[in-house]
């Protein structure tokens, strides 16, 4: 992690933080850390600064913290993706995280399987504990927002239009449509659909809604892949 990311149960007095777990284990075995060495820190949903080691152990580490700076901006986008399968999804929501994407809607669409939505890395603890593993290799401190809509139809049609007003509305996907533009200077909402791809009915509707169809060449690309290569491009 290139930044620990504290929370209020973290504190056990003012300006004083106690650690154990995951991240005391990640300082004794990657940062190699010592009393008396600082850290780069930062509050959920805050500020970023300074973690001075006041005491080490295998037990627990003690940290004097300040925050004195905002975490780095988000992109102005939001983020539509059609649901990846299990194992791709908490990749899915590290990338989407560390890439500082501030809005991602989880979809339906006709080529994801039933199963994925059953799956165990949907519940919002499991949600959570991805995308802060994004957070923390960003140095980023805001988690995004996660909305999950099982029914494709309804969202597009009664609220993907309200959501993309006053944004530049893109679906990914690939056919014979312009070229995914470059280095955009306005807010976006970008569709992304799965492995396969939207099906036409599905991109029709999408173009009512005001999203228009672009493409990234003749390859497809693992969603992962894709979510990583269209953002860049965009912004």
């Amino acid at each position: 992690m290139n930044l620990l990311l504290l929370e209020a149960a973290d504190f056990v007095g003012e300006g004083q933080v106690q650690l154990s777990g995951r991240r005391l284990t990640h300082l004794h075995e990657v940062h190699r850390a010592e009393v008396g060495d600082t850290l780069r820190v930062g509050y959920v949903d805050g500020l970023v600064g300074e973690g001075h080691i006041e005491a080490l152990s295998r037990e627990h580490a003690q940290l004097r913290v300040t925050f004195d700076r905002p975490p780095p901006a988000k992109l102005p986008l939001t983020l539509v993706l059609a649901l990846p399968r299990p194992k791709m999804l908490r990749r899915v929501f590290q990338t989407v995280a560390t890439l500082g994407v501030p809005r991602l809607i989880l979809v339906n669409s006709y080529r994801v399987e039933k199963s994925f939505w059953q799956s165990p890395f949907l519940q919002p603890e499991a949600i959570r504990e991805q995308l802060v593993l994004g957070l923390e290799q960003a140095r980023d401190t805001v988690l995004p927002e996660v909305i999950i809509e099982k029914r494709f139809k309804p969202f597009v049609e009664d609220r993907l239009g309200a959501l993309a007003e006053g944004t530049r509305g893109l679906v990914a996907h690939p056919g014979d449509f312009p070229a995914c533009p470059r280095a955009v200077a306005e807010p976006v909402t970008l569709a992304i659909g799965p492995e396969g791809g939207w099906i036409p009915y599905e991109v029709e509707l999408l173009k009512l809604a005001g999203l228009a169809p672009v493409q990234m060449g003749e390859r497809i690309l693992r969603v992962e892949t894709a979510v990583t290569a269209l953002v860049s491009r965009l912004f």
